[in-house]
């Protein structure tokens, strides 16, 4: 507690004392009017009048922080006088009111120190035994006080009196001295404990509220106490929502029993949110220990490794195809090298006029299928060592409608409705010719997908994203969206390898050589299913935000 505010109850409580004694010496005249003679009277509800009024005032100095000791020092003194003033007026040694000097005396041990109680206990005594003697010797008859109750204890008595009395306030000063600065170190061990507590408190709540990890905390009994707002974002359930909810209702993957709550536990379950987008969570369990050293929660940490899981696959299938690419190219051109000798021969062959017609029917197999298997040559080339990209920034815009333009004639487009939203101002930074290829292949696919007609859309817009340092930077979202029979979710995970392929007659290179394009761009592709049936592909290109 501050000094002043020690100080002001201090002076709050004189008053309300001084008014007590004040209402109960009036009651006493008022029932007995020989219990106290008028004069005596007069000069104690003098006193207490002024007792008053000297708390009032000390009460108004208290605000000036300048006077603060000075005016303590003022209240002990004015104790002191009181007290000593009220025993002249209530016949000295006989006086009831003699107790008071030990509150003076632990006031001062209260307000200043152990010495000053100290010395406020000498100065009692002091006064008491001075009052005493020279009632006791008729020194103060002068002022009323006569000498006939200490005359009638006698000598003896009333040394033992003072004795007695100065024992007291010693004691009192002593003890109340040790106890008020015992109270002053615990109180600053207290508030210091306490700064410390709150910011303890602010560093954890900082700490729980910008975790990029969820945070939770499971008592004994599988209910939720703590849940951080990285949960909240991947739960969509509020703080207040969750607390004291089963922690199997939100994730029922989540280890439990007694085993949980004694040892760490760690590893990743599949997690489907409200918006029905399924992600990998990745957990760690570990027991909160009570004092007592037993288990009496646990705190689990959980993490969305969706993107994670997907870039180590994305990676995997990048190593994969660069060596497989770079064995393959090479295996490309040793064998393009028989095959132009093969097909060479087979038309010199067919030059012949002298062959017959299952010959000549034969060797046209040959030559078709040379033809057809140098294309496929061809296409691998150009996904395992594509083209460096020429990059060049144009209107997206326009080369959607070169594409619709070029489609309008193909016969695998006479039942499709093929829808495009691009905003004429939208910009993007590429190979216009490889971006035209990864268009036209993604347009042909949905439209070989719903061989009986129906809605193709191409979508253009901007979004916000990340780059690697986490910085926000602008992205071109690009969709093709086909109404067919959709892809399962094995088909999605292998749909952009080489050679894998679900049309009869396909070769497995254009989607994956449409992944490589994008790839080299510095984008992304991805494809799901779509609600309702059929695919939606989805790339994302860094935008250019300059007009041309």
């Amino acid at each position: 507690m501050k000094t002043e505010r020690r100080l002001r109850l201090f002076i709050v409580a004189r008053i309300a004392v001084t008014v007590l004694l004040l209402a109960s010496i009036v009651i006493l005249k008022l029932q007995d009017p020989e219990a106290i003679d008028t004069p005596a009277y007069r000069g104690v509800v003098l006193l207490m009048v002024s007792s008053c009024l000297f708390s009032v005032v000390s009460l108004v100095a208290l605000r000036r922080q300048r006077c603060q000791l000075l005016l303590t020092y003022l209240q002990i003194i004015w104790d002191l006088l009181f007290v000593t003033l009220l025993l002249v007026f209530t016949d000295g040694i006989a006086s009831p009111y003699s107790f008071l000097y030990l509150l003076a005396v632990m006031n001062a041990a209260l307000l200043l120190s152990r010495r000053e109680a100290l010395y406020t206990a000498a100065l009692s005594g002091i006064l008491y035994g001075a009052l005493v003697d020279l009632q006791y010797y008729g020194m103060l008859t002068t002022i009323g006080l006569s000498p006939l109750a200490a005359l009638q204890r006698g000598g003896v008595v009333a040394f033992y009196t003072i004795f007695l009395h100065l024992t007291g306030f010693v004691l009192t000063a002593f003890i109340t001295g040790y106890l008020a600065e015992r109270a002053r170190s615990t109180e600053d061990a207290l508030r210091t404990s306490e700064v410390n507590y709150k910011e303890l408190q602010r560093l954890h709540s900082s700490i729980v509220q910008h975790l990029e990890n969820g945070l939770m905390t499971v008592t004994r009994e599988g209910l939720i106490r703590v849940f951080n707002p990285y949960l909240e974002r991947l739960t969509g359930i509020s703080q207040e929502a969750a607390y004291g909810k089963p922690c199997h209702a939100l994730f029922p993957q989540l280890p439990s029993g007694e085993h949980a709550q004694r040892q760490p536990q760690q590893g990743e379950f599949s997690y489907r949110t409200a918006s029905a987008d399924p992600l990998i969570i990745g957990y760690t369990t570990v027991p909160l220990h009570d004092a007592q050293g037993e288990p009496s929660a646990m705190i689990v940490t959980l993490r969305n490794l969706t993107k994670s899981k997907q870039l180590e696959l994305a990676l995997k299938r990048q190593d994969r195809l660069a060596a497989l690419g770079e064995l393959s190219a090479r295996m490309a051109h040793e064998i393009r090298n028989p095959l132009a000798a093969i097909s060479g021969s087979v038309q010199l062959l067919a030059g012949h006029g002298c062959l017959r017609e299952h010959e000549s029917r034969l060797l046209a197999i040959v030559t078709r299928e040379s033809e057809r298997l140098n294309g496929l040559i061809t296409d691998f080339l150009a996904y395992a060592r594509p083209a460096v990209p020429r990059f060049e920034q144009f209107r997206l815009a326009d080369l959607v409608d070169d594409l619709v333009m070029l489609l309008s004639a193909d016969v695998r487009f006479e039942k499709i409705t093929l829808d495009t939203q691009v905003a004429p101002e939208l910009l993007v930074k590429a190979d216009r010719g490889q971006l035209h290829q990864v268009l036209l292949n993604l347009l042909q696919n949905g439209a070989e997908a719903m061989p009986q007609g129906g809605l193709l859309s191409l979508a253009a817009t901007r979004q916000d994203g990340q780059d690697d340092a986490g910085q926000r930077i602008a992205l071109v979202g690009i969709s093709v969206s086909d109404h067919g029979c959709g892809l399962s979710e094995e088909t999605c995970r292998h749909l952009f390898e080489p050679f894998w392929t679900t049309k009869p007659n396909g070769t497995g290179l254009g989607l994956a050589t449409v992944y490589r394009i994008v790839e080299t761009h510095g984008g992304t592709i991805q494809a799901h299913a779509r609600e309702g049936g059929g695919t939606v592909f989805t790339i994302l290109l860094p935008m250019v935000e300059e007009s041309v």
